[in-house]
């Protein structure tokens, strides 16, 4: 069974909100084994809203709509699809009911234009929606299921839960499964290279995305097939035959987050960790402070961006700097040192670079970056990255290949 997500409002496609409510209500029908083929956004007017539903309908089984339901004249989700299906408006006295006792809970007046959200098209399955004043509706026509839902998200998802996924999930006899596989520290191409074989060889069924973003590549296998247990039996094997390839460079699977991750590490073998950043300027900590509970490892962090602040407050050698550079390994060996002895920590991670779009030389060239850790096992150690020229792209991915420096350090020692 196939489904279209068809969004309505001008305020979706001028960028005054983000689109939210597709990927939610997408991920809740691949719960159900209901394939999204394609999400469409278009705005308030009348012809684009039937041409949509009419487009729709000769791609998918399942068309969802959302927004165009409130009570102002721009609100015609309502009369279009009266057109669509051919069908006059009439007065649904429960959804008149429901809206009476929302007013009555909030102590407001109802007006003639409230009074007007209880009508709806003659041919619908009024839904009850017990969180706003806009029923859902439900059409069928030539063996399709229509669904029309508010757009604003927390009513959306009610109707959702309690009357569409409810109504669909008998129709649908498959069974979809993804399984996310997250690596660092090596480039799209040149993963797909490494497992172009593997790749090739799905069993049917499976399919690989590609998705990558700064620092990160996430390799999202989907199955698709008519029982559970057998799908994931065969998806389990194929994520064993993918960890062969390349566990060099996996670091998490699904929502894991490499700073959630070093900071479960750091808790299992009881150990603190500072740092000290330069053309980062603070991001390490910001990652590392966003995951709940962190107070329990981190210790703090130095932003030693100019040179002064590395030979103070940190310790650096001023000749060391003067011979190799503030962006070298000698520096941020003696920066994870230094901090690590100022905070009193048993681990540490400095980063020193060129983080763009200037400022970099021929030797040195923008995005240039020295990582440095210090665990309490080994001696300092110092690795060097080439990123981009895209600043934002450099801190990010400076962040995460230190983080990353850390983990795999980490697990030496466990």
């Amino acid at each position: 069974m196939k489904a279209e997500i068809v969004t309505i409002g001008d305020e979706i496609l001028i960028g005054q909100i983000t689109d939210t409510n597709s990927g939610w209500i997408a991920h809740e029908l691949n719960n159900i084994g209901i394939s999204v083929i394609q999400m469409t956004s278009i705005g308030d007017e009348h012809n684009k809203i039937i041409n949509a539903l009419n487009e729709a309908s000769g791609r998918a089984d399942v068309i969802i709509t959302t927004g165009g339901l409130g009570p102002t004249k721009d609100d015609i989700t309502k009369l279009a699809f009266c057109d669509f299906f051919k069908t006059p408006l009439i007065f649904d006295n429960e959804s008149y009911a429901n809206i009476e006792r929302i007013f009555a809970e909030r102590g407001y007046i109802m007006s003639e234009t409230n009074r007007k959200q209880a009508e709806v098209p003659a041919c619908c399955q009024p839904l009850l929606n017990i969180n706003g004043t806009a029923p859902g509706m439900c059409f069928h026509k030539n063996g399709k299921i229509y669904f029309s839902l508010p757009g604003v998200p927390f009513e959306m998802k009610g109707l959702m839960t309690s009357h569409v996924i409810p109504m669909l999930r008998p129709l649908s006899n498959n069974v979809i499964i993804h399984k996310t596989i997250l690596t660092n520290g090596v480039g799209e191409s040149f993963l797909a290279d490494k497992i172009k074989d593997w790749e090739e060889n799905l069993p049917s069924g499976f399919k690989l995305a590609y998705l990558p973003q700064p620092g990160i590549v996430r390799l999202r296998l989907s199955a698709v097939g008519k029982s559970r247990e057998s799908i994931q039996l065969e998806m389990d094997e194929q994520v064993r035959n993918l960890y062969s390839l390349v566990s060099e460079y996996i670091f998490g699977e699904d929502d894991d987050a490499l700073e959630v991750i070093v900071g479960k590490l750091l808790n299992q073998l009881h150990l603190s960790l500072s740092t000290a950043e330069s053309c980062t300027g603070g991001y390490v900590a910001h990652l590392i402070t966003s995951v709940a509970g962190s107070s329990a490892y981190f210790k703090g962090s130095v932003v030693s961006y100019d040179n002064d602040v590395k030979i103070s407050t940190l310790g650096v050698k001023n000749e060391t700097i003067n011979t190799y550079g503030a962006v070298s390994r000698e520096t941020v060996i003696e920066m994870a040192e230094g901090v690590k002895r100022s905070l009193k920590t048993d681990c540490s991670i400095a980063i020193s670079g060129i983080a763009g779009p200037d400022g970099g030389t021929p030797e040195k060239p923008v995005g240039t970056v020295w990582v440095a850790i210090s665990t309490p096992f080994e001696k300092t150690i110092a690795k060097k990255f080439l990123f981009g020229d895209n600043r934002e792209r450099n801190i990010r991915r400076s962040a995460l290949a230190a983080l990353d420096l850390l983990r795999k350090r980490l697990l030496l020692f466990q």
